[in-house]
């Protein structure tokens, strides 16, 4: 899958899960996540290194006190990178 589909898709993913409920108004609003997961993807990171991620960026970024489906969306962008890598 090419670098910019990859983007493409990771980016469509976040406006799904959309933790603040504004992918509607401001599709680009979670562009600043999609360099910073898929650098941690690429380099190995683990289900535990990504979610503590999602954690420190919806309190600390966004600033959600109760931050949504942080574990669920783990799971996906889990599942999605492996399926885009290809088979050896």
């Amino acid at each position: 899958m090419a670098s910019a589909d990859v983007r493409d898709d990771l980016r469509h993913l976040l406006n799904e899960w959309d933790p603040i409920g504004v992918a509607d108004l401001a599709p680009d609003e979670y562009d600043c996540l999609v360099v910073p997961i898929l650098t941690r993807l690429r380099r190995g990171a683990d289900r535990a290194e990504l979610r503590q991620f999602l954690l420190q960026e919806l309190t600390g970024h966004f600033g959600l006190s109760n931050p949504y489906d942080v574990d669920g969306m783990t799971d996906r962008l889990t599942a999605w990178w492996a399926s885009t890598r290809p088979v050896a």
